[in-house]
């Protein structure tokens, strides 16, 4: 078997896409014979400083030799868009099983998902196990491809997602995809069929907003549900369609830690106490401070999150919860949280018994007393607090999820979940 993997050819402004050319890959190497096992779709990192749009790499698993893969690839990214100045394109030719790639390029997966490579990083490897390379302009894109490549072998869980393609000669202009048809076709693949379209936003999710080829994809947990839901879709001319095996829905970047360990441009599920009050801020942005061991962290709710300010303002200070979300400049962007413990009391000022009325201190630790009634009362009382916020996860709506990011819906959560639609 081989393994081709290819990234860093998308174009914010001229419209090229690395799914598009991964499916393109894949085509050629099966008109040149090749039984094509899958196409991986993989997301990485996404809060690396050197990212493309979705910040998504691709591999094709199949079976050719290697030289004649090559040769593909090296035409293929002859196709990608080198005008950009932002992008660096490069691809990965690996003679191994997608299972069986060295623990070296499997590990290398997992940081390029969970933390970050240099390019250096990514050539040394390359050179260590013998596989072959193709770049443009620099080829930055061998860190991805190299990643893609170790990706089956690294992590187990995985997702699908079917894309739709416009003709080229419609790339740029305004899809036409009527909106309707995408909100039935979403109804009836839920739950197996996620993040299609935000019922609340009444925004298709599933159809880019960008120059790329794209017209719309569709993600889930089964290949047919999906391909089923593209089909009800109706729209403009489908020039074609792929389908993926993807890691995207799966939390793959968020790795364990606290609030002593976390590191800038990494994302996390961390446990720790509500510090502060969620305060919101110019351009409707939600914070509150989480400590833990004496360490404290700012984390955020930003205003793209929509109505997940909601559930953050419905915090209180001494709340206990679990936090997911990338680390930018030090503060913890919330993704989703769960409520752990949550705080039903408050201590108040006493009432008098007698008269009703709120009684007055008489000195530092020395208690309460009705000035009128002259009853006492040693300190404060315990009340209960209102509180609408019920236990479990909470998650940012599918308007504002990350592709990588696991929607509540798939399940697997050690609580309650409250899914957004």
């Amino acid at each position: 078997m081989t393994i081709v993997g290819i990234d860093d050819t998308d174009s914010r402004t001229l419209g090229m896409c690395t799914t598009y050319l991964g499916a393109e890959l894949a085509g050629l190497l099966r008109d040149a014979g090749a039984p094509v096992e899958r196409t991986l779709l993989v997301r990485l990192n996404p809060a690396v400083e050197h990212k493309t749009r979705g910040n998504a790499a691709v591999a094709v698993h199949c079976d050719i030799e290697p030289a004649t893969a090559h040769e593909i690839v090296d035409e293929v990214l002859d196709r990608a868009a080198t005008g950009d100045d932002q992008t660096s394109p490069g691809a990965v030719v690996a003679d191994c099983s997608p299972d069986g790639a060295p623990e070296p390029v499997a590990q290398f997966a997992v940081d390029a998902i969970q933390t970050h490579h240099e390019l250096a990083d990514a050539r040394t490897l390359i050179e260590e196990v013998g596989y072959r390379s193709a770049t443009r302009a620099g080829g930055r894109g061998r860190i991805g491809a190299l990643a893609a490549v170790g990706a089956w072998t690294a992590f187990d869980e995985w997702t699908y997602e079917c894309i739709s393609y416009r003709e080229r000669g419609r790339w740029g202009s305004e899809r036409a995809v009527d909106h309707g048809s995408v909100f039935a076709a979403a109804e009836a693949g839920y739950p197996t069929v996620w993040d299609t379209v935000d019922r609340v936003e009444e925004t298709a999710v599933c159809v880019p907003r960008t120059p790329c080829p794209i017209l719309h994809g569709i993600r889930g947990d089964d290949p047919d549900a999906v391909r089923s839901v593209a089909e009800q879709i109706e729209s403009e001319a489908v020039a074609d369609r792929h389908l993926f095996v993807t890691n995207q829905g799966t939390d793959a970047h968020l790795q364990p830690g606290t609030i002593e360990t976390v590191h800038e441009g990494h994302s996390y599920r961390l446990t720790a106490t509500v510090a502060t009050e969620p305060e919101t801020r110019e351009g409707g942005h939600v914070f509150l401070d989480l400590e833990d061991g004496g360490e404290q962290l700012q984390a955020a709710a930003f205003e793209p999150t929509k109505r997940f300010r909601d559930r953050v303002r419905g915090l209180r200070v001494g709340d206990q919860i679990t936090a997911c979300g990338e680390v930018s400049d030090g503060t913890l962007k919330l993704e989703k949280f769960a409520l752990r413990e949550r705080v039903d009391t408050e201590r108040v000022t006493p009432d008098c018994p007698d008269c009703g009325r709120s009684m007055k201190s008489v000195g530092a630790n020395a208690g309460y007393r009705c000035r009128d009634c002259a009853t006492s009362a040693p300190g404060k009382v315990e009340q209960p607090v209102e509180r609408t916020l019920e236990l479990g996860w909470y998650e940012v709506p599918p308007v504002a999820r990350r592709h990588i990011a696991k929607p509540l819906v798939r399940g697997g959560f050690d609580a309650l979940i409250h899914p957004e639609r």
